[in-house]
């Protein structure tokens, strides 16, 4: 609809990291500033920004009558913090509660109707942010990584946790020479080059980010390798069990080797409102930007966050 407006934003995390966050908030069609409405937080890929999936889902949602934020994460894209392209999961998580404390200070948001949803890693963020913030009413998940699973146990599931003890030790190793050199090391968060991809999916993530499919100047598909420490030990889904209780929503594609790690939240997840919905023919990557594929999952977004929030 080309009567959606947004605006881009900034304001100050209050996390402690002394980060000014980038976003852009989407606005429904006969917007009025008077009246209070839903609002869902939408969180990009690993690797990604604003401007790729997390912007496309958010401005579709936004044709359903929600307020919607994609933003940056922190020392991402937009977003200020150094050293660049870090991607601590834990500071990743906290950047969704940092969205809300926004979002709670503007006047046509419902405070009690907030939701959070994203794409890939940003999935697993936005769940790790919903067991432990409160103020999140419902969940949303597209194509979910729970990236400390991913580096652990592979895209697949064949890889067992102690197996990736090696990762800790680089991870170890390049914080020890980030310390001792002006450079710090980095690793790819999706195939650099298209003969790094191992399988035809994994392909398709290095066309998005490094083609014209969807390449972004701020999005450059690395991160640091002293991010191992952190991603190989983390779960996003820690204590799901017990305190993700709030409606979920979890959408794969059924030709995605990622698929196992939505298939995980809706078995662990607390919830009594919890569903796995696949969308037949799609890989991981399709949910991106495929339009049949986004527009399917839009729709089951939609009908979930209305009325889950309204």
């Amino acid at each position: 609809m080309s009567s959606i407006t947004s605006s881009k934003v900034t304001f100050k995390n209050l996390n402690g990291q002394e980060v000014t966050m980038a976003a852009e908030i989407y606005f429904p069609s006969a917007f009025d500033q008077t009246k209070k409405y839903p609002a869902v937080v939408v969180s990009h890929p690993g690797g990604g920004v604003k401007e790729q999936a997390a912007g496309l889902y958010a401005q579709k949602l936004a044709q359903h009558g929600l307020i919607t934020i994609a933003f940056d994460r922190s020392f991402q894209g937009e977003s200020t913090g150094e050293p660049r392209q870090l991607e601590n999961p834990y500071i990743s998580t906290e950047d969704v509660s940092a969205v809300i404390d926004y979002l709670t200070t503007l006047p046509y948001v419902d405070q009690s109707n907030i939701a959070a949803m994203g794409v890939c890693a940003g999935a697993g963020y936005s769940a790790n942010a919903a067991i432990n913030d409160r103020r999140i009413k419902a969940l949303g998940m597209v194509s979910a990584v729970n990236i400390g699973q991913m580096f652990r146990n592979g895209w697949e599931n064949t890889v067992k946790n102690a197996e990736a003890l090696p990762y800790l030790e680089a991870g170890s190793a390049s914080r020890t020479a980030d310390a001792n050199n002006t450079t710090m090391a980095t690793m790819p968060l999706a195939p650099m080059k298209e003969e790094d991809a191992p399988n035809a999916e994994l392909r398709g993530a290095w066309e998005y980010y490094h083609t014209a499919r969807c390449q972004h100047p701020n999005a450059p598909g690395y991160t640091l390798a002293r991010n191992l420490t952190q991603i190989i030990t983390y779960d996003a889904y820690n204590l799901a069990e017990a305190f993700l209780t709030q409606p979920v929503l979890a959408i794969a594609g059924s030709n995605a080797g990622s698929k196992w790690m939505s298939d995980d939240l809706i078995a662990r997840a607390a919830s009594k409102d919890k569903t796995l919905h696949v969308v037949q023919g799609a890989d991981h990557m399709d949910l991106y930007d495929v339009p049949q594929y986004v527009d399917e999952a839009v729709e089951k977004l939609a009908s979930f966050f209305l009325n889950s929030l309204v």
